[in-house]
């Protein structure tokens, strides 16, 4: 079915609601990635004992968790990836964007779709450790179920490394994004304070930029699976940060990109103060 059709039987979007929704899922996602970098970092120089083998997003929820009230933040946090999807699904169905249904504007809106699916399983996974049930499937273990079992179809090497290239496009992207300034597409940076607006331009841009890096690194890890036949060397930015933390000076490396990626987590806060949230559809 397509894009157009669904949208059809969907309601209008409501500008208020679809504005509340975008600056209270970016706001999570921004505490998300916050909290990625800085546990990265820590576990880069080794401080507090923290593994950069825990440091996906379900790592992240655990140590939401563990601090005090955590049940109520991370429920907080829940909630607030699920309006961070329903956004993404609004962008997509309702083309809050207008990116229209051309070729190019409908593989924008596919992303938005892909967006916002990914954010609903993290708040669905969230929701779940909130009421206690941990699961025993992380998204590192996930994906190497999902290559394992490609790898045992018919040309299943050759899909798991088409998935990595694919993914590693998703990384070059957002490095393009970065440097020609597109990030700064809907964000009206002439509302913010010239003494720190230089600052926060160039954390987003040094944010995209490490996301970038992660999204190569993982696309990376997919091709080497594949070559290999082998499903345990993919994985996502736990596996990341493992792969860099063994390089030379991987230490350095990974602190680097952690520093990179709590800046893209402060840029997401950025975002929900000044970007032009578009709501007619």
């Amino acid at each position: 079915m397509k894009l157009t059709s669904i949208s059809s039987h969907l309601p209008s979007a409501q500008p208020q609601w679809v504005r509340r929704f975008a600056k209270l899922g970016l706001g999570a996602k921004g505490v998300v990635y916050c909290l990625v970098g800085l546990l990265a970092f820590m576990a880069a120089f080794e401080i507090g004992g923290r593994s950069e083998r825990q440091l996906n997003k379900q790592g992240v929820f655990r140590f939401i968790l563990d601090q005090p009230f955590g049940q109520l933040l991370l429920a907080l946090v829940a909630a607030g990836l699920v309006c961070y999807a329903l956004w993404r699904l609004t962008q997509a169905f309702l083309d809050n964007e207008q990116e229209g249904t051309d070729a190019k504007g409908i593989g924008r809106r596919i992303g938005y779709a892909f967006s916002g699916l990914v954010y609903g399983f993290l708040a669905y996974g969230s929701f779940r450790m909130v009421v206690g049930s941990q699961g025993n499937q992380g998204g590192d273990s996930s994906r190497q179920t999902l290559v394992r079992e490609l790898l045992q179809k018919p040309f299943g090497q050759w899909l798991v490394g088409l998935i990595g290239l694919c993914i590693i496009g998703v990384g070059l992207y957002q490095i393009y994004r970065a440097l020609s300034g597109k990030y700064l597409k809907n964000v009206q940076t002439s509302s913010i304070k010239t003494e720190v607006k230089a600052i926060i331009i160039r954390s987003g841009k040094i944010g995209y930029i490490a996301r970038g890096v992660v999204w190569g690194l993982i696309g990376y890890l997919f091709i080497k699976a594949a070559l290999e036949a082998n499903a345990t060397q993919a994985g996502g930015s736990s596996h990341a940060f493992v792969f860099l933390e063994q390089a030379s000076y991987g230490s350095y490396l990974l602190g680097a990109v952690a520093l990179g990626l709590f800046c893209y987590g402060i840029f997401m806060f950025v975002r929900a103060r000044y970007e032009v949230i578009n709501t007619s559809s």
